[in-house]
């Protein structure tokens, strides 16, 4: 137990450098970008005085070390700053769109873990035979398609060809209110007050976003999971439980899978990044007001503290999911300890 704590101490730890070089490199790179975020907000036409007036008015006519020292000083005391362009608190925005993101992102993995890891052992368990030659197609055909073309195609057919589904939007504004929004969470809204017709409409939108998500990232799974299952289907205790006359299937699936389901775990923290990446398509494919969606826009008008404050809470959210992964990984194999 000891162990287990020291290793989870210094996990932690290892965490908060990595997220200060981060923070550096956003504040360095955004101020070395193209553009000006006065003259984005301003257009093109204001006059030299009011654009001045403007910078100064916001700081951005301060040394690059004095803002970046400010910067920090306020990341450190929570404070996320003011957007540049609504004069709205960075921290506010974000508590807005966070929840979005987070359903999406959460589903996207479900259906990437779910459908990957089934159909990697499957996979192995045939292998040789067609269908595992075409669960391995799948799997490098899958990944190497556009998360945006997908979600297009996606709309296309299910959309509008069969007309089954909404292609944008998070819930219909005709179902869903705001009168009994209190966390942001959609789903778990709808079951706090109990309205079954609600949640069905946001289960229904959450489906084309969270496929295209999941689908694009499952390739990696599935091949992952069928090589570590080659390698546990040969060993000897898999030997001697067939020779005991344990059913096959309890002997893939219960017992082969769980064995090699270690660095399936590991990648699942990787891939958190990877479906915050995938999240901004997505949303900007569905229109999904989540904070993908949000970077984006404010990317192209420069809005300095706004594009700083998403990607540092992506930042966290994929250093705590990696932290998270390594404590469970560490409790599930205690040799990483030492």
């Amino acid at each position: 137990m000891r162990n287990l704590i020291r290793y989870i101490i210094t996990r932690t730890l290892m965490t908060i450098p990595m997220v200060f070089i981060l923070l550096t490199i956003i504040f360095v790179v955004l101020r070395l970008m193209p553009g000006d975020p006065v003259s984005s907000m301003l257009g093109g036409h204001a006059p030299e005085r009011v654009i001045e007036q403007k910078r100064e008015e916001l700081g951005l006519n301060r040394p690059m070390t004095v803002q970046y020292v400010d910067y920090i000083w306020k990341i450190c005391h929570l404070d996320l700053g003011d957007s540049m362009v609504l004069q709205q608190k960075v921290t506010d925005a974000i508590a807005e769109k966070l929840p979005a993101t987070i359903e999406l992102t959460t589903f996207g993995m479900l259906i990437t873990i779910v459908l990957g890891v089934f159909l990697g052992a499957y996979a192995a368990d045939k292998r040789r035979q067609a269908r595992d030659s075409a669960i391995r197609l799948y799997g490098i055909v899958i990944y190497c398609i556009p998360v945006y073309w997908l979600g297009l195609m996606l709309q296309l057919i299910f959309g509008v060809w069969f007309d089954w589904l909404p292609i944008a939007g998070r819930t219909g504004a005709r179902v869903f209110t705001s009168d009994f929004e209190n966390t942001g969470f959609y789903i778990i809204d709808t079951l706090l007050v109990w309205d079954l017709e609600s949640l069905k409409d946001v289960l229904i939108h959450l489906i084309l976003p969270s496929f295209t998500l999941g689908l694009t990232l499952s390739g990696i799974f599935v091949r992952l999971t069928r090589a570590n299952m080659l390698d546990v289907l040969k060993a000897d205790y898999i030997l001697a439980a067939e020779a005991r006359g344990i059913s096959h299937t309890n002997i893939v699936y219960r017992h082969a899978l769980k064995n090699a389901f270690i660095p399936i775990l590991t990648m699942m923290g990787l891939q958190v990044a990877l479906l915050m990446a995938g999240a901004i398509l997505t949303e900007t494919t569905f229109s999904w007001p989540g904070m993908g969606r949000l970077l984006l826009e404010r990317i192209y008008l420069r809005d300095y503290p706004m594009i700083q404050g998403v990607i540092i809470v992506f930042a966290l959210i994929v250093a705590f999911i990696s932290l998270l992964v390594d404590i469970i990984y560490a409790i599930v194999d205690p040799r990483i300890r030492y």
